[in-house]
């Protein structure tokens, strides 16, 4: 079963950190690039960053230096680690598989964990 679900989001005040996770099938994880995107209220679904099966990382410039991505392949788990969080940060946020060149995703999304910092 294709799956991804997301947790790890909440409430917290501008300069904290989360930790969000992202749990994937097999046939969804396995040898492939794994991303984060978020979608603020108005606005399009961006991609954050992405990591690759070797830990090969890339991010968005907004969040350079803030955000990292880890993955632990024997757990089909993909994190996102967010500090220095700002408030234009709030949004709801997704893992998948970037697909062309990161503007879409290959997959259904899930159902996002959704993060709010507050000024």
């Amino acid at each position: 079963q294709v799956q991804l679900v997301e947790s790890g989001g909440g409430l917290v005040q501008a300069g904290g950190s989360l930790r969000l996770s992202c749990a994937a099938s097999g046939s969804i994880f396995s040898g492939n690039v794994m991303g984060w995107y978020r979608q603020a209220p108005g606005k399009q679904r961006e991609w954050v960053g992405d990591i690759s099966s070797s830990g090969t990382t890339n991010y968005l410039d907004s969040v350079k230096g803030r955000f990292t991505i880890s993955r632990d392949n024997g757990k089909n788990m993909v994190y996102l680690q967010m500090n220095s969080l700002k408030p234009e940060d709030t949004a709801l946020y997704y893992c998948n598989v970037p697909h062309l060149q990161r503007r879409f995703a290959r997959y259904a999304w899930g159902q996002g964990t959704q993060v709010t910092v507050s000024s």
